[in-house]
């Protein structure tokens, strides 16, 4: 997510893809529109200089360690992040065209033989602040942590990485061999694989304990568990981000100058860059909202140079422009969902009823959501591949919407499976697995009382969740809601089994920051695969998981169609308006800004003209 990195909001990450074998760059079908916009490249560059940069509201960023666990992986993390630990790839789809940033990685375009079983990494020149070259070492590094300890990584999916990678081979100080455990999907693999690969500083990190001597620990599984866990927990320690001589220690344009409790970070350029993607700014200030009509008050004063208009406010473009701020919207390649939980101990076995799910997504009116609530700065998505721009990877199941907004057929659904609807709210009045009784597992005088944990600080969504909880109503299902700071919401809405007690969440939405953005490639093994890193729900569905490998080792576009139409269908979650992640308003002077629609951003590339 945003990404829980979706991206999550994960993403959430955002990579894309390249095309594997002679590194031809691959078109994803995606393209960021006319309306992404660029702050442009005219004017006379001023070297240096302060910008400020506004967080979407309660959004605060809380990790830096390039291990995200969960909890931690949110994508305004890894964007904050990649510009001080540079990355082996990223990519940028700001032009259109999904592309490999070469600049903005550590390692040349990866070399793929032996029939896409072999892939041979060469690193850049690259400098750590602390003087030491980056090497393969400090690759290995990173791999031997994630392997040792993939059970807390966040974004490991079992059978992906580490477990895909059967032998790691240093072939000198620059280069470096993966041989795979089979042939895999080049676009796929460069895109949701390696970009998670991500050079360490071994010669200051490798230590089991403070204050301990730098060894080759992390070469035993014993000793990077150690290493792992000592790392882990400095990084819990937001307040010492910008003294910790650990995080000191970066090969990118920036480095940490403040990372406070409260979410606002300053990143300063890094002196000690070697790269050719050196910053022009002395600082860029990540700056934490409350709400977004506070961010608006402040964007008003001329308190930030990139900041954002909420939806509601989108009718004072003229005023924000007059007062010296281009606005454009950033859209992005993305999904938004509401996760069910299908291991909670008493709506699970509801949730895991085709014809629930089938009646609560035909009663989410998205449309109207879109154009009241959003102001036309969202549209409907029905399925788990980027809605808009379309794309080759896109079925038309999913395009057309398998389930239109229809009450009426919503209720038919939920009475004519065994249940009475009385004051609203139904009940199981015929409990049973027949074709005309509730389903499995529910019992006698079970009611259709849903819990929904959301995102705090955001009108639009707030408007949103009061929608739902009417429309709902109509069907006999009671919503309740409960708002909390999407950190919070993060970490109140773990995977879990049903006998423990951070169980408890039924529905989790993450409002404003979107819960998904992709790689390129938009692939589902992360958070539909039953051993996703981020299936925060716990969706099992064999077919499904049948269906993500095999769009992660085939390279014909019907593997993501079909995957695409199955789960349009099966509902693994509720489908909802995917929001452009902000309609922007970027200072005049402040020059060199892209929007790309993976949600990453460039700041070492901004520049400020006199």
């Amino acid at each position: 997510m945003k990404r829980p990195s979706p991206s999550f909001p994960a993403a959430a990450r955002t990579p894309l893809a390249v095309l594997g074998v002679g590194a031809a760059l691959l078109v994803a079908g995606c393209s960021s529109g006319s309306g992404q916009g660029s702050s442009g490249s005219g004017g006379t560059p001023q070297q240096g200089g302060a910008v400020t940069f506004a967080l979407p509201p309660n959004a605060t960023p809380n990790w830096i360690f390039p291990l995200g666990t969960p909890g931690h992986l949110a994508g305004y993390n890894s964007a904050i992040r990649q510009n001080v630990f540079l990355p082996l790839y990223a990519y940028n789809g700001s032009s259109g065209t999904v592309a490999l940033d070469e600049k903005a990685g550590a390692a040349k375009t990866p070399v793929y033989s032996n029939g896409g079983k072999t892939v041979t990494i060469t690193l850049k020149d690259g400098t750590w602040a602390n003087g030491q070259k980056v090497t393969t070492r400090d690759v290995e590094f990173w791999f031997n942590l994630a392997k040792a300890n993939k059970d807390q990584w966040g974004n490991y999916s079992k059978g992906d990485l580490p477990d895909n990678v059967a032998k790691f081979t240093t072939v000198d100080d620059k280069t470096f061999k993966l041989d795979l455990t089979k042939a895999y999907n080049p676009d796929w693999f460069t895109a949701n694989q390696l970009t998670y690969i991500t050079p360490m500083p071994q010669s200051a990190w490798d230590v089991e304990a403070a204050g301990g001597k730098v060894g080759d620990y992390d070469r035993t599984t014993d000793g990077a568990k150690k290493v792992f866990k000592y790392l882990i927990g400095e990084a819990g320690k937001l307040s010492e981000y910008a003294s910790n001589p650990l995080w000191k220690v970066a090969n990118g344009p920036f480095t940490v100058k403040e990372f406070t409790t409260t979410g606002q970070v300053t990143l300063a350029k890094n002196a000690k860059y070697t790269g050719d993607d050196a910053a022009h700014l002395d600082t860029v200030t990540f700056k934490p909202f409350t709400s977004a009509q506070a961010e608006l008050n402040v964007l008003r004063a001329g308190g930030v140079d990139y900041g954002y208009l909420p939806a509601l406010a989108t009718s004072q473009q003229k005023t924000i422009e007059n007062s010296g701020y281009q606005v454009k919207p950033w859209n992005g390649w993305a999904i938004t969902y509401i996760p069910y939980n299908f291991n909670n101990p008493e709506m699970g076995a509801v949730f895991k009823q085709l014809y629930i799910r089938q009646a609560v997504q035909m009663s989410i009116d998205q449309a109207t959501i879109s154009r009241v609530i959003w102001h036309d700065q969202a549209a409907p998505g029905y399925g788990p591949v980027p809605q808009q721009p379309v794309s080759k990877y896109l079925s038309q199941d999913q395009k057309n919407n398998p389930y239109p907004y229809d009450v009426n057929k919503a209720k038919a659904l939920i009475t004519s499976h065994g249940w009475t609807i009385a004051g609203n709210v139904a009940s199981c009045t015929k409990p049973g697995t027949g074709a005309d009784q509730c389903g499995a597992g529910i019992k006698a005088g079970t009611q259709l009382k849903f819990s929904l944990l959301t995102e705090s600080g955001s009108t639009e969504t707030d408007n949103t969740m009061q929608e739902l909880q009417s429309s709902l109503s109509k069907i006999g299902v009671a919503l309740s809601i409960k708002s909390e700071p999407l950190n919070s919401v993060l970490d109140h809405s773990p995977e879990c089994k049903p006998n423990q007690s951070t169980c408890s969440w039924q529905l989790s939405f993450f409002g404003t920051q979107g819960s998904w953005y992709f790689p390129a490639y938009p692939s589902g093994e992360q958070i539909f695969s039953t051993d996703g890193g981020t299936n925060l729900g716990s969706y099992s569905d064999p077919t499904a998981d049948k269906l993500v490998k095999e769009s992660t080792s085939s390279s014909d576009p019907q593997a993501m169609q079909q995957y695409s139409s199955y789960l349009a269908k099966q509902l693994p979650v509720i489908w909802m308006p995917n929001p452009a992640y902000q309609v922007s308003a970027i200072r005049n002077n402040l020059r060199g800004v892209v929007q790309d629609p993976l949600a990453t951003m460039q700041p070492q590339r901004w520049y400020l003209t006199k």
